[in-house]
């Protein structure tokens, strides 16, 4: 893993999931960090549920967090096992 994955999961393993309160890292909600190339990485996270109504606005949060990192330029964020992951996917990352 490199420093900078290090630093998105410990950034993005802090957004709080508003239903819970509970963090992204303490729910082990985020399943791959991954640098696809210099300053570009990819975040892929499973919502609590198939049915989440807010999978879409935890990509967002997703995003926002890794953004924040310094270093990242480019941040595609994917959403696994919710019934609507392809649109979630296509909006989070267009």
């Amino acid at each position: 893993m490199t420093a900078l994955e290090d630093e998105v999961r410990g950034e993005v393993g802090k957004v709080q999931d508003p239903e819970t309160g509970q963090s992204f890292a303490e729910m082990h909600m985020i399943t791959a960090v991954k640098e696809d190339e210099p300053g570009v990485v990819r975040v892929e996270f499973v919502p609590t549920s198939p049915f989440c109504p807010i999978a879409f606005r935890l990509a967002t949060d997703i995003k926002t967090a890794a953004l924040n990192v310094p270093g990242v330029k480019t941040a595609l964020v994917y959403c696994r096992g919710h019934m609507m992951e392809q649109q979630i996917n296509e909006l989070t990352n267009k």
